[in-house]
């Protein structure tokens, strides 16, 4: 018989505990229902104190900036406006977005403002005062016409730029893939000339970059462009300071590495048929089977990360730049400038779960049994971003007289999780999943680590199913207390106790 294939998550405090709470979990989800979030806002603090604390090793003044896009959570906003305002801030990609950071206690020195922006998201940015990351020529030009038509004060931007190559002379060749957002170097210059041109409306604070990737190389060429960049506005007289890398820092979702290599190779030979199949109905998360020969290539999140969060910063911050060959942190320090870093998921990382109640158990007449659980996979899309992990089973002790782990399977049960819409493709994650035992109607399942992106990036409510409510819990000495997320604010307990 085949040893189970899990993919156990990595867990931290206070994560770790709050699922130790069992009853606690349960109740919270007999009262306000089937899918629930859960949020840890102390823990975001947590997160930005870990990133700082790579700023001082290596000597760089900066801020941290929440992509906010991450998760829609008002606790967890309110809770990072609460820290060092010199060293925190927020990213904001929409006025929406905007409105709420602003309502959240974020005062607007502490606001960037980036992505694709419509009017209304510009003239608010404009109006509050915010930092603007422009994409492109046109954009810093109605930017400049807004504050000039409104009798603006001048608003502080960074130019993103993108397709770095190599220094001029290192022979290195390009190694930044193609983005969407920012402008390639063919237009920096007409870029430089507006931002010259429009010095009366806007003042050059900086420059950055935005990669979709987790590759070291790439993004090195990228921060040593930049500072190129850089001196290329002072020759111009300009006198920008910032140097703003985005975000792609990552997390690591699985705690073993051994589990998710074993996985990736398994997962290999099923699609080649020399094993079982692993997946709904085979499939291959991008992996095909050509007579015999594997295609394709695996479209799945690395979900081990020996490096990742303010780790992959550090790993960033001491590659040798390309042609300088000193490392990068030591070329920013030299130089005096500050570092801007956008990290999303990492710093959402260990800062929630999503809970979903069992409904329903099927046997099947070939492959693993059915489990339907109360939430769509729209309520937890790891999947949609090519996250696999394992859930964990919280059993109602209650369920038959029996007790937690009294029925355990060593050799683990696999099931397929499916949604709570008609649709034949709302499965909650494609791969077969390993448990100690089969749930029982009652049972909770808990998805964890799912605050970055997964929580409500994609949240629905197709065919009138409940979207999944937010709640804030808190560690009061041995209990927990919670409130719902929209109540939580950070100087009182949940409750209206002052702390």
């Amino acid at each position: 018989m085949r040893a189970p294939l899990y993919l156990q998550p990595r867990l931290e405090p206070p994560l770790t505990a709050l699922l130790e709470a069992v009853p606690f979990l349960h109740s919270l989800v007999d009262g306000l229902g089937s899918p629930l979030n859960v949020l840890l806002p102390d823990r975001i603090a947590e997160n930005t104190e870990r990133f700082r604390a790579v700023y001082r090793k290596h000597h760089l003044t900066g801020r941290v900036l929440f992509a906010h896009k991450a998760n829609r959570s008002s606790a967890l906003v309110r809770r990072l406006a609460a820290t060092d305002p010199a060293e925190a801030g927020v990213d904001v990609a929409s006025l929406g977005e905007l409105r709420h950071v602003l309502g959240a206690g974020f005062t607007p020195g502490r606001v960037m403002s980036t992505g694709p922006k419509d009017p209304e998201f510009l003239w608010l940015a404009a109006r509050a005062g915010v930092t603007v990351n422009v994409d492109s020529h046109s954009e810093l030009d109605q930017l400049a016409e807004l504050v000039r038509k409104y009798a603006l004060p001048r608003v502080d931007v960074l130019l993103r730029l993108s397709e770095f190559g190599a220094a001029a002379g290192s022979g290195v060749k390009v190694l930044s893939r193609r983005s969407r957002f920012g402008s390639p170097p063919g237009e920096v210059k007409a870029l430089l000339d507006a931002a010259e041109r429009h010095r009366d409306a806007v003042e050059l604070i900086g420059v950055g970059y935005h990669l979709d990737t987790t590759g070291l190389a790439e993004k090195a060429v990228a921060l040593e462009y930049c500072v190129m960049a850089m001196d290329e506005c002072h020759a111009r007289g300009l006198a920008p300071r910032v140097i703003d890398i985005g975000g792609g820092f990552g997390v690591g979702y699985v705690a073993d590495a051994g589990q998710w290599e074993r996985y990736s190779t398994e997962l290999t030979n099923a699609v080649l048929g020399t094993r079982p199949a692993l997946t709904w109905r085979g499939h291959g998360y991008g992996l095909r089977n050509e007579g015999g020969t594997l295609r394709g290539a695996l479209g799945l999140y690395p979900a081990h990360r020996p490096s990742a969060g303010p780790g992959y910063l550090d790993d960033l911050l001491s590659v040798p730049s390309p042609s300088l060959g000193r490392p990068l942190g030591t070329v920013l320090l030299e130089q005096l400038y500050e570092l801007y870093a956008e990290p999303g998921r990492a710093l959402v990382d260990q800062c929630g779960l999503t809970l979903a109640r069992v409904l329903d158990v099927r046997a099947t007449a070939a492959g693993p049994p059915l489990v339907r659980l109360g939430m769509n996979a729209g309520d937890v899309s790891l999947e949609e971003h090519g996250v696999l992990v394992d859930p964990l089973l919280l059993p109602r002790t209650e369920n038959n007289g029996t007790k937690d782990g009294e029925d355990d399977n060593p050799a683990g049960v696999g099931v397929h999780l499916v949604g709570n819409l008609c649709l034949e493709a709302d499965l909650i994650t494609r791969r077969t999943v390993f448990l100690p035992r089969l749930p029982r109607p009652g049972d909770l399942l808990a998805f964890a680590n799912t605050a970055g992106y997964a929580m409500d990036f994609h949240a629905h409510a197709a065919q009138q199913q409940p979207v999944a409510r937010k709640v804030a819990v808190v560690r009061d000495g041995d209990a927990w207390r919670w409130c719902l997320d929209e109540e939580y604010w950070p100087v009182t307990y949940p409750g209206g106790v002052v702390s």
